[in-house]
């Protein structure tokens, strides 16, 4: 992946605001740059939630995007706004080392991202960037990841040079060094998932992968995200209470979408029994006046994707 001219708004960017057959996520991430930073995007990309499947270095991407939405600039700032922090829109310069300037706290993570690219040569010239995501942290998936590699494909793409998408090995090594707190495992399955199939990622340092083959919907079965609310010290007991109720209602199996277990979990269950799991875990906290957990259909997604 080598640096190029950063690129002015092109039609797909400059016009998904207004395209009224566009994903309503994407347009209003899009319109949303437009409207803070005066201009159109050059680029929209789309990364999707990733979970893992409870096996060592297997994972795959759910049916939910987050988006990012970036134009370059060429006086070394970068402007960073979300929808998600609609007080804390900011501008910093872009500097490539010593210690990063002031940022409000959801910044912290795209700026990062930002001033890696930068150091491989991508956007030094600086960047107008807003990021959006379809789930906030209550849905009990991570959040980071998948803002992680929208902000990267966005911000590379529109400084790479035309016709030529971005390297996204590279990206994922790029983000790896850069952010080596987070879940590399998952980041690789928002760059590199296939619909209807699980990512099984190899042992460092090759990270080899190959795909298997894992669709409920094809085989008559449902993926479902049980996501407890309340206090935070609750929620383990709360979880467990959930998961436990599922499973005496016709649930096959249950696990964390994360490394640590923690607000949710993800149950597979036959598709006939849906209804079903869904009014006994209801009920049991209704029963209790605690409230109820929220349910989200998962579905198995492909990899993050450049929205035209």
């Amino acid at each position: 992946m080598g640096a190029a001219t950063p690129r002015t708004a092109d039609r797909a960017g400059g016009d998904l605001a207004r395209r009224a057959t566009a994903d309503p996520l994407f347009r209003l991430v899009a319109y949303a740059l437009e409207a803070a930073h005066g201009r159109p995007p050059a680029a929209v990309w789309s990364a999707p939630y990733a979970f893992h499947l409870g096996s060592p270095g297997l994972v795959a991407a759910a049916g939910w995007p987050t988006a990012a939405a970036a134009a370059p600039r060429t006086d070394g700032m970068v402007r960073l706004s979300s929808l998600g922090h609609p007080a804390d829109s900011c501008d910093l310069p872009l500097t490539l080392s010593g210690p990063p300037p002031d940022a409000p706290a959801w910044a912290v993570r795209p700026y990062a991202v930002l001033r890696a690219l930068a150091r491989a040569g991508f956007g030094r010239g600086g960047t107008d960037l807003h990021v959006q995501g379809s789930l906030t942290a209550a849905a009990g998936l991570a959040t980071a990841e998948p803002a992680d590699c929208a902000v990267a494909l966005a911000v590379a793409d529109v400084h790479t040079a035309a016709g030529e998408l971005p390297d996204r090995a590279h990206l994922a090594r790029l983000l790896a060094a850069a952010l080596p707190d987070g879940d590399d495992t998952l980041r690789r399955a928002v760059l590199f998932a296939r619909q209807g199939r699980a990512l099984l990622l190899g042992a460092e340092p090759r990270r080899r992968q190959r795909y298997v083959p894992f669709d409920p919907a094809a085989t008559g079965a449902r993926l479902v995200l049980v996501a407890v609310r309340g206090e935070a010290a609750d929620r383990p007991a709360e979880l467990a209470r959930a998961v436990a109720c599922a499973r005496r209602a016709g649930a096959l199996s249950a696990w964390p979408p994360g490394h640590e277990p923690g607000r949710s979990a993800l149950v597979l269950l036959p598709e006939a029994r849906l209804a079903a799991v869904r009014a006994a875990v209801a009920q049991d906290f209704r029963d209790r006046r605690r409230p109820v957990p929220r349910f989200l259909n998962i579905s198995v997604a492909g990899a993050a994707r450049r929205e035209e």
